[in-house]
């Protein structure tokens, strides 16, 4: 491997300045540098001859940008780009943050010591939640979640600064008098800072940040930084100037990029040869011909800072304490085996173009067709004749004007043309699972499922989607800044053996989804169900309300049973239960009144028919005649009379009693 030239680094050197004062490189530094210089070369060669290319393309396609490289067609002229990606790009990034920060808070704790009480553990949750909240954490997630849908990673480094914190303070001099001013306290300050993937670098052969050998960062950073860097003394005392090489490493494409006070800066995480960070004399350059795996055998974690090519400023063993590496990845969607994943603008790509690709050919026909053209006899004009078409211009022609100039026109544009890039459209949002009111209708059209089968499925496409932002992004993040919290601003953050879980939920698609089937569950089983409250407190949860916590635990509050009430419906039925037992008992009083009522009249109809033939006997043998023949023919024919009589009368009781036991019977 060369060596580095040092002299041509684009420093500023005044020949009249003092020279002795700035750091000279020891041999070790400069071999440093050599093994981060060329490791970072050859990634950047792999990383731009596979992905550069793409990279710009995708980020055109999102902001609107038309280069001539994007032609279709050679004989294309049109430049519309369909908005129809950054559509889809803008719907997932709002998703997966609705998703993330919807609900809030978006981490939870909980505690690995063993002990009952969590109050350390919210103390440390609420602290965090303070913290990020005044680093803006959730703004640089947003940036970075963006970056991803364009390019397919999400990276974020990890930066500890310590800050001043001015704020408004009165102190009373005495009972009548006091003083205004300002005071400031410093704090410690954990930051998410974005870094565009083609700002970063990384070993090939690597598929995570922790598995690759190193990864950098190389961006253009203003002068005045690096200058405040080494007077702070985070930096070594070098001659540094301002240099400007490649407009690839700025964030986005300009037609014209500010050139000037830039100085390029690579900042190395990973893995260096310990002798390298020593302070001896020269060491053997181990990267020379007789190249080997045995030279990598004696390796260190180490941070080191690179300016313009070549300057050492900074170069340390690594200073934290979990000994972690301050950078974070995740894949937007899933690539195996690699680092880099893919976004939603390389899932699109191929329907964009193709959409773009119609409109572009409708608009070039509609130039044709709907632009007046004119045929023009050169022939017959005068001389100096411009061959130009304009309201109220009056054309000169030698002869007749109908024979010099004939209208001209090509046809008429077919629309097909705008009806095949809809089509076009419909398949990109299916292919980033991202779908608007119009492509929904289209897309549930043509599945039997219907709208809950569409809204099902892309749902669980998120739900996968989340998970790589969860466990390899958001938690990791949280476990780093807590560490680095715990190590140089111990008093507010004890060391605590904690364990941070997400609870990111589901993005606003899902969360509408789950808000219908609950609204429906607690229609189903109606205002008076134990379980229509839980229900409804559920949907209050999930909603996006300022204090949707507090009404959900009323609601709770409101569906629990209250122990007067339950007193009262408790006296109530027992009043119930009396009074249904008293009409019980009246009821079987009557029954047994009724019972003797019968027997009685079952005695009066069986005592009847001898109580008749008493009195008939009485009858027959009163007011007899007085001669003695004729009264014995009187009794006599009493006597038959009456032995009718009774024979009737004997029968219509015995059928009362038959009815009377029939009815009996029947009850």
């Amino acid at each position: 491997m060369s060596e580095i030239n040092y002299e041509n680094t684009g420093q500023i050197i005044d020949p009249e300045k003092e020279t002795s004062n700035f750091h000279e490189p020891t041999d070790n530094e400069k071999e440093l540098v050599d093994f981060v210089v060329d490791h970072t070369d050859r990634w950047r060669e792999y990383r731009d001859q596979n992905f550069m290319d793409d990279w710009e393309r995708y980020e055109r396609v999102f902001r609107g940008q038309w280069k001539e490289e994007d032609k279709l067609r050679s004989s294309e002229r049109s430049r519309v780009i369909s908005p129809a990606t950054q559509q889809a790009v803008e719907t997932r990034h709002a998703e997966m943050m609705e998703a993330l920060f919807g609900q809030g808070e978006f981490f939870d704790i909980q505690d690995d010591l063993g002990d009952n009480q969590n109050f350390d553990v919210e103390k440390l949750k609420n602290q965090l939640m303070e913290d990020f909240s005044q680093d803006k954490i959730r703004k640089s997630f947003d940036q970075i979640e963006l970056l991803a849908e364009m390019y397919g990673t999400g990276i974020g480094e990890i930066t500890v600064s310590e800050e001043k914190k001015y704020y408004p303070q009165t102190i009373p001099i005495n009972a009548t008098e006091a003083a205004y001013g300002v005071s400031e306290k410093k704090r410690i300050s954990v930051k998410l800072v974005p870094v565009n993937p083609k700002n970063f670098l990384f070993d090939p052969n690597g598929t995570s940040v922790d598995d690759c050998m190193g990864v950098a960062v190389e961006r253009y950073v203003s002068i005045h930084k690096i200058i405040k860097g080494i007077k702070d003394g985070r930096y070594m005392n070098v001659d540094v100037g301002s240099l400007y090489e490649d407009d690839k490493l700025e964030p986005t494409q300009e037609v014209k990029n500010f050139q000037d006070e830039k100085v390029m800066l690579l900042t190395y995480y990973g893995l260096v040869p310990r002798e390298y960070l020593t302070t001896g004399e020269e060491v053997e350059n181990i990267l020379g011909e007789n190249e080997s795996t045995e030279d990598y055998q004696d390796m260190v974690e180490a941070i080191v800072v690179i300016a313009n090519k070549g300057l050492l400023l900074k170069a340390e063993e690594n200073p934290y304490m979990m000994k972690d590496r301050p950078i974070l990845t995740f894949q937007d969607d899933t690539v195996p085996g690699r680092l880099l994943g893919r976004g939603t603008v390389e899932k699109a790509f191929n329907m964009q173009a193709a959409i773009d690709g119609s409109m572009r050919s409708h608009m070039d026909s509609l130039a044709l067709t709907s632009a007046p053209m004119m045929g023009i006899d050169l022939t017959r004009v005068p001389r100096g004749f411009k061959p130009e078409i304009q309201p109220g211009k009056s054309l000169g022609a030698n002869g007749n004007p109908a024979e010099v100039f004939i209208p001209f026109k090509f046809g008429i544009t077919d629309g097909q043309s705008m009806e095949t890039s809809k089509e076009f459209e419909r398949m990109l949002l299916m292919a980033t699972n991202t779908i608007d009111s119009n492509g929904q209708v289209t897309q549930v059209a043509r599945d039997s499922g219907g709208i809950d089968m569409a809204t099902a499925t892309m749902i669980k496409k998120n739900k996968r989607a989340l998970v790589n932002r969860q466990e390899d992004f958001v938690i990791p993040f949280i476990n780093k800044a807590a560490w680095r919290y715990m190590q140089f601003d111990p008093d507010r953050y004890p060391s605590t053996d904690v364990k941070f879980i997400p609870t990111a939920t589901l993005g606003i698609v899902a969360r509408e989804y789950e808000q219908k089937q609950l609204a429906f569950v607690a229609q189903t089983l109606g205002a008076n169900s134990p379980l229509a409250a839980p229900l409804l407190a559920s949907a209050i949860k999930n909603s996006s309300l300022h204090d949707r916590e507090e009404i959900a635990d009323q609601l709770i509050q409101s569906g629990k049973p209250n122990p007067q009430m339950q007193q009262m419906q408790m006296v109530q039925a027992q009043k119930q239960m009396q009074l249904l037992d008293a009409q019980i008992a009246s009821e079987a009083s009557k029954a047994k009144v009724n019972e003797s009522q019968f027997v009685m009249n079952m005695v009066e109809a069986q005592l009847a028919p001898e109580e008749t033939k008493a009195k008939v006997l009485s009858a027959i043998s009163r007011n007899l005649p007085q001669q003695d023949d004729q009264a014995n023919a009187e009794f006599d024919r009493r006597v038959q009379v009456a032995k009718l009589m009774l024979q009737e009368k004997d029968i219509n009781s015995n059928e009362n009693i038959a009815m009377a036991q029939m009815k009996k019977s029947i009850q």
